[in-house]
């Protein structure tokens, strides 16, 4: 094939029966402007039309109940208000001509009590992340150990997914991904260095991928199953993940989920975000010979590294995040060559205010402010 006819990070691609106009991907990332009653607001509605330029969004992890609430002002999608609030987000983002997920989260283990009193947080086993604090809506507090799951409790934690799918549906969502990555519930199942179970979601690697199954099943219940996307982080060491199995872990739930004709596999390929460092990164090219729906790489990726790898076949899309904080062109500016503005400074990342969320420029702004060059 020549390089006119590769495929590139700015042409079209079809996801399922969804029509995108690139692959480029604004990635999931928590920014925590939706306040303490966890509804989407018109701030939000405005920084994700502002970044619709990607082929497909994909909002914020979106906690599925109470019980999964793990980060100070996240947004929810277990009531009606929080339902409305998503559907003039999606409003906004259609009106730009864009087709929008919604990612599905349940924080497990990397929450604390003080999100949902009186109950701790819940997980797998009861092994605490071995990292020195968690921000809670009292402020910094040590992790606490988890209560261990009871086998008859998890059935109705995967009710709850399938109720946020639906409601997902309601607030007019092209479709959902489930989080399944960076140490949050789904992915504490998976891993051996959190799942010390004895029933029948612990043990093998069958047992550990069961949860994952049960949720994607009630998902797919609700959506067609190419309007259904999963995000796995199998290099990551994010709130104290990283097993000895995790490659045989990670290649069965490829596997498994290559039975499900999902529209996507979102795999944290890249080491940006951290490595366990408990063996070779597991890479896009070694998930497309277990997974025969599209794969979208994520972390760390500039244009030329998305670029190449789509080119080289591994990648189908890649999703941005840092990028596209202080970018809400960047596709343009991909196209065009043009420069990016600075990054983003972290202590405006998770802040009440537009200030490091909707104020940053557009190109020609950014010229005339002097924050790049013309």
């Amino acid at each position: 094939m020549n390089d006119a006819a590769r495929p590139d990070l700015l042409t079209p691609f079809r996801l399922g029966d969804v029509a995108l106009e690139n692959r480029v991907v604004l990635a999931p990332m928590t920014r925590a402007r939706a306040g303490s009653a966890r509804v989407p607001n018109d701030a939000m509605a405005r920084y994700y039309a502002q970044r619709a330029g990607a082929g497909l969004v994909l909002t914020e992890a979106t906690v599925v109940s109470r019980q999964a609430q793990g980060w100070v002002d996240s947004p929810g999608i277990y009531t009606d208000e929080m339902t409305e609030g998503w559907g003039r987000v999606v409003e906004a983002v259609h009106a730009e001509g864009t087709p929008i997920f919604l990612q599905l989260w349940h924080s497990g283990r990397a929450s604390h009590t003080s999100f949902h009193p009186p109950e701790r947080a819940v997980a797998p086993s009861a092994i605490a992340i071995d990292e020195e604090h968690i921000h809670t809506p009292e402020g910094k507090q040590p992790h606490e150990v988890p209560r261990a799951l009871e086998t008859d409790e998890i059935p109705g934690i995967v009710e709850d997914f399938r109720k946020a799918a639906e409601r997902a549906r309601a607030a007019g969502f092209d479709g959902v991904e489930i989080h399944g990555a960076n140490g949050y519930l789904i992915d504490t199942f998976l891993q051996s260095k959190t799942n010390r179970r004895s029933d029948g979601y612990g043990g093998s690697v069958q047992s550990r991928f069961r949860f994952l199954g049960e949720v994607v099943g009630a998902v797919t219940s609700v959506w067609p199953s190419r309007r259904v996307g999963v995000r796995l982080s199998p290099n990551g060491s994010y709130n104290d993940m990283g097993s000895p199995d995790y490659r045989e872990q990670f290649v069965h739930v490829a596997s498994r989920l290559d039975a499900h004709d999902l529209a996507y596999l979102h795999v944290m390929d890249g080491l940006a975000f951290g490595f366990h460092d408990l063996g070779e990164p597991m890479t896009l090219a070694e998930f497309r010979s277990h997974f025969r729906a599209p794969l979208m790489g994520n972390c760390g990726y500039t244009r030329e590294t998305a670029q190449e790898a789509i080119r080289a076949g591994h990648a189908d899309l890649v999703s941005f995040g840092r990028p596209f904080i202080s970018n809400p062109d960047l596709v343009r500016r991909f196209a065009e060559g043009l420069p990016l503005n600075p990054d983003a400074e972290v202590r405006h990342w998770y802040t009440p205010s537009a200030e490091g969320y909707t104020d940053f420029p557009a190109y020609e702004e950014a010229v005339e402010r002097g924050i790049v060059s013309g």
